[in-house]
C-alpha cells in the first residue's frame, strides 16, 4: 500500500528517475483491485438491463441512483490515475535502460507484451542515464531477497 499511496502522492506527474519492480507491481495490484472493486456495480446493472431486453419486460431499474454514483467514481478514478499510472511505467522502463518512448508500444497490436516483458526484468545494475539504481545496489546480484 505504501508503493501506491507512494506513487500518487510524490510522484504523482513524475516521468524522471527509475522505479522498482516492487513499486510497479504493487501500484498495478492496488490500481486494479479498485477498478474492479468500482466496476462491479455497473456491469451489475448493465447485465441486468440486457436482461431485461432479452425478456422484453418493462424496464425498472437499468441505471439507479447507487450505479450512476459508481460509474462516476469509477470515471474518475481512472482519470485520475492515468497520469501516475504512464509515469510510474516510464520510471520502470528507465529501471530497465529503456527510454520512456517504449511506452508507445502499447499503441501497437501485441507491443503490450513487449512492454509486459520489460516490466518484468530487473533493474539494470548501477547507474544509468536517468540517474542511481533504486534498489542500492551498485553493480552485480543483490545482497538480499528484500531488494525484489
Amino acid at each position: 500500500m505504501n508503493e501506491y499511496l507512494n506513487v500518487i502522492r510524490n510522484n504523482y506527474a513524475n516521468f524522471t528517475g527509475r522505479a522498482r519492480r516492487r513499486e510497479y507491481w504493487m501500484f498495478t495490484l492496488i490500481n486494479s483491485v479498485i477498478l474492479i472493486l468500482l466496476q462491479i456495480p455497473v456491469q451489475g446493472a448493465v447485465i441486468a438491463m440486457a436482461a431485461q431486453n432479452e425478456a422484453d419486460t418493462a424496464p425498472s431499474a437499468g441505471l439507479t441512483g447507487v450505479t450512476l454514483i459508481f460509474l462516476i467514481l469509477l470515471v474518475v478514478y481512472s482519470l485520475a490515475v492515468m497520469v501516475p499510472s504512464i509515469a510510474v511505467t516510464v520510471r520502470r522502463l528507465h529501471d530497465t535502460g529503456k527510454s520512456g518512448w517504449w511506452y508507445l508500444l502499447n499503441l501497437i497490436p501485441l507491443g503490450s507484451l513487449v512492454i509486459l516483458v520489460f516490466m518484468v526484468l530487473d533493474s539494470e545494475p548501477g547507474s544509468n542515464k536517468w540517474g542511481p539504481n533504486p534498489k542500492g545496489v551498485n553493480g552485480g546480484a543483490p545482497s538480499s531477497a528484500q531488494n525484489w
